[in-house]
């Protein structure tokens, strides 16, 4: 039995509502990241005794929000106890635009779990690129890094797309399946 924990920041409701589907894939806990940037109490704990971490943070100007930043830079205590070491890691993120530099923030999501010594999972899914596809299909936005969606920034979190929940909720069972492998 393997413990997967998605921490995530959400300010408008629409990371939130992936990492419900990242979660609902994987059968992982849910860790907020809460508006000043800080974690429940025992969650840092929680993330220690994790076997996978699954990052989310909206696309803000290009990067991770300040509230995941800060909650990123206070990961340097586990990172100094290397605590996170050899723990699977992915990571998801949302944005208005169809681009919005989603890889910009996946990047960012990358080198924190690479300075904390994880293992990184890929989205693991073929894309929806052919004439006949259609912007519902799973992976449309055609990431490969971790799993991406797209909110129109008038469109509330009610509103998201079937085809990005279902790909963010197939990345999840691929991050539990990943998982499990390498934990043997």
């Amino acid at each position: 039995m393997t413990k997967i924990v998605v921490v995530y920041h959400s300010g408008y409701g629409h990371t939130q509502r992936m990492a419900q589907s990242v979660a609902d894939g994987a059968g992982a806990d849910l860790l907020a990241i809460d508006a000043d940037g800080n974690l429940p109490e025992g969650g840092w704990d929680t993330l220690d005794a994790a076997d996978a971490i699954i990052f989310g943070s909206p696309t803000y100007m290009g990067s991770v929000s300040w509230q995941f930043k800060k909650f990123a830079d206070a990961s340097s205590k586990a990172w100094f106890a290397q605590k996170w070491k050899d723990k699977v890691a992915a990571g998801f993120t949302n944005s208005a635009g169809m681009n919005g530099d989603k890889l910009s923030t996946l990047n960012t999501l990358f080198t924190l779990a690479m300075q904390h010594g994880m293992v990184w999972v890929s989205q693991g899914l073929m894309p929806s690129n052919t004439k006949g596809a259609q912007r519902n299909d799973v992976n449309y936005l055609v990431s490969y890094s971790g799993a991406i969606a797209q909110s129109p920034s008038d469109a509330g979190a009610a509103d998201m797309l079937p085809g990005d929940l279902e790909t963010a909720r197939l990345f999840g069972q691929r991050v539990a399946a990943v998982t499990a492998k390498f934990k043997g």
